[in-house]
């Protein structure tokens, strides 16, 4: 691994801020670019990908001319980000946001000057289809009104920039091309710096502003075969957009003396989740490397059923049932289609084909390649999926949300996944690359599987095999006990009759086969601190010189996976130590409230795909288990219950 490329030219991630409309996630840079944008949902085809490459390769960039940003915020409660200039001459801000609840893929961009006089700065360069696709640009008249805009058509995608008109650049070389016809009721204009259409490398404009003015654009996605659509209104959309998030905001409840951070993670979940299917994707981003110039770089665009069970378990810890019968829905349906042929990780609307292709045209992250777009994990079996799904709709039934005969159906023929698969190795919870085997996290979250099957029944009155059930659960149990756990060691292991060990087995007391305070589990966490503690003090995910993820390099210590050791710390009466690591943990989030994959103590950067929602989870579960420890909360059900054996 290393801390930093020494040519390292990638803007940190810590500079980046997320926007959303539910649909999809662009990342917008300290300095007013937006380097990452997929139209119209989080996993289609990017139109601006320098995160990935270079401004070469797509970016829309508002600035002042001569300026430095001062301060950003997001306003309270929302995802409208606000960014601060200063020059010689004056100060603006730069509201950007994506409207909420329009029906169209928007980005707003409005910029005031504050005091004296300022100069706007845009540099825009469209790159769709992940940068292997060039515009087609020309003026277009807006419809219902008497304004002009710039449309950019290549192959099925069309964007419409509305706002003060921008210009191919200075030192592009522009010619028409014959044969365009007129097909958006579009006329070209007599102007001498127009063009009637050309293929356009770079969009520029220089747009004097004086104290107390306001410049908006709007830009709009729309299949490229369809009239482009009336662009928002500014000033309307922006107090609906606010009005919105403050809304939703309003529902969860927080409290802890990270009030604000965790509200933000929250709020994170639900920016990475999909308004009209309820899929909550792992991440906005794809290939940001788990290790810089590695090779480790995936596509986090999907929606795992891990991360939807996990988010459904904490908004209702938050008491926000209601958000979390979304992402219920979502699970439903997506399971629903062949429960017997259940994959890890779905599109966001439940799509099972997911095929993982590179993009060799694009340099990556910190050059970082290959640049990955699909997930061949989507094919892996991971024995731990079922267990996850079957706490967080148990956690719903604790709450007093009543099962329909649907749902409860489905999770039995979950339980029959699970025993048909009694004897299938997996790939473990980290999509391992190798060949498969006995982990430890997974056979224990097959074993909540059944125990949550026999509770479903015992304490809620279902219907089930529930002495099937209770055989299947003693069997495996004692399996466990007998194959992964290290009596020697004093210590799980990773996988059945292995030494190692695995961040993932601090998960155990999730399942309930352990308590926090079991000396198995105790034994445990000393070998994990020997064995996975950095020199940073913060935890890897597994030691990947063992060779069982069948990949080459290594990564940086994967930040949920500390998070999970705060937790165990704060309820095995290790508080103090739990809330020192979660107080450098905190440290890591950015100025904006967010979180990546990984951590480079190194360097001091964010590493991995970002926001990440895993390690937004492991914030929130943390908190609350200081908090609860501290008596400040109370103790969830889970928690009171006996383990096995």
């Amino acid at each position: 691994m290393t801390d930093q490329p020494a040519d390292s030219t990638s803007t940190p991630l810590e500079d980046y801020a997320l926007l959303s409309d539910l649909h999809t996630g662009p990342l917008v840079s300290r300095d007013g670019s937006i380097d990452w944008l997929c139209f119209p949902r989080f996993d289609s085809p990017s139109v601006f990908a320098a995160l990935l490459g270079g401004p070469e390769d797509g970016r829309w960039k508002v600035s002042a001319v001569d300026g430095e940003v001062v301060a950003r915020r997001y306003l309270p409660r929302t995802f409208v980000l606000e960014t601060v200039w200063r020059t010689p001459t004056g100060t603006m801000v730069v509201t950007d946001f994506l409207p909420s609840s329009d029906r169209q893929a928007d980005v707003v961009r409005r910029v005031t000057c504050t005091k004296g006089h300022v100069e706007v700065e845009h540099d825009l360069r469209i790159r769709f289809d992940y940068a292997r696709s060039m515009p087609w640009t020309r003026r277009v008249d807006l419809r219902g009104t008497a304004k002009e805009g710039l449309l950019s058509v290549a192959g099925p995608n069309a964007l419409l920039l509305a706002g003060p008109l921008l210009h191919p650049h200075a030192d592009q070389q522009v010619e028409p091309q014959e044969g365009m016809e007129d097909r958006h009721d579009a006329s070209p204009k007599g102007h001498p710096d127009d063009y009637q259409g050309a293929v356009s490398d770079r969009l520029t404009g220089i747009f004097p502003l004086a104290e107390g003015e306001t410049l908006d654009w709007v830009l709009t996605w729309h299949p490229s075969h369809r009239y482009p659509p009336v662009p928002v209104e500014h000033a309307h959309a922006l107090e609906k957009t606010i009005a919105w998030w403050r809304e939703w905001s309003a529902e969860v409840e927080v409290h802890s003396r990270h009030d604000d951070l965790v509200l933000r993670s929250l709020m994170v979940l639900r920016a990475l989740t999909h308004e009209a299917t309820g899929g909550i994707v792992a991440a906005a981003t794809t290939s940001l490397p788990e290790d810089f110039g590695g090779v480790r770089n995936w596509d986090y665009r999907f929606t795992w059923l891990r991360d939807a069970a996990l988010t459904i378990e904490t908004l209702i810890r938050h008491d926000f049932t209601e958000g979390a019968l979304h992402w219920r829905d979502w699970l439903l349906r997506a399971v629903a289609g062949d429960p017997d042929d259940l994959q890890i990780m779905y599109g966001v609307a439940g799509e099972r084909e997911l095929p993982e292709f590179e993009l060799p045209h694009l340099s990556g992250y910190e050059g970082s390649r290959p640049v990955r777009t699909g997930n061949g994990a989507a094919k892996q079996y991971q024995a731990d999926v079922v267990g996850e799904v079957m706490l967080a709709l148990a956690a719903l039934r604790d709450a007093g949300i009543d099962e329909d005969e649907y749902s409860w159906g489905l999770q039995k023929n979950l339980l029959r996944f699970v025993e048909r698969n009694w004897d299938r190795k997996d790939h473990g919870i980290w999509e391992m690359r190798g060949e498969p085997a006995f982990f430890v996290h997974g056979r224990a979250m097959m074993w909540a599987a059944l125990n949550e099957g026999i509770r479903a029944v015992e304490e809620h009155g279902l219907d089930g095999r529930v002495d099937r059930w209770r055989d299947l659960r003693e069997r495996l149990g004692e399996e466990i006990l007998q194959h992964g756990y290290n009596e020697e060691l004093g210590s799980f292991t990773q996988t059945y009759g292995t030494t190692e060990v695995d961040a993932s087995l601090l998960q155990l007391t999730h399942t309930g086969f352990v308590t926090y305070d079991d000396p198995r589990m105790l034994g445990t966490v000393a070998r994990i601190e020997q064995d996975l503690m950095d020199d940073s003090g913060l935890l890897r995910r597994y030691r990947t010189e063992s060779g069982l993820d069948g990949l080459p390099g290594g990564e940086y210590p994967f930040l949920i996976c500390s998070f999970w050791l705060v937790e165990q710390y704060a309820r095995s009466g290790r508080l103090e130590e739990a809330r020192t690591l979660l107080d450098r943990l905190t440290g890591f989030a950015t100025d904006l409230g967010l979180y990546s994959e990984e951590y480079n103590a190194g360097a001091g950067r964010l590493a991995g795909n970002f926001p990440q929602a895993f390690s937004h989870l492991g914030f929130i579960h943390a908190v609350d288990a200081v908090e609860e420890a501290s008596g400040k909360q109370r103790l969830s059900e889970r928690d009171r219950r006996p383990s096995h054996g």
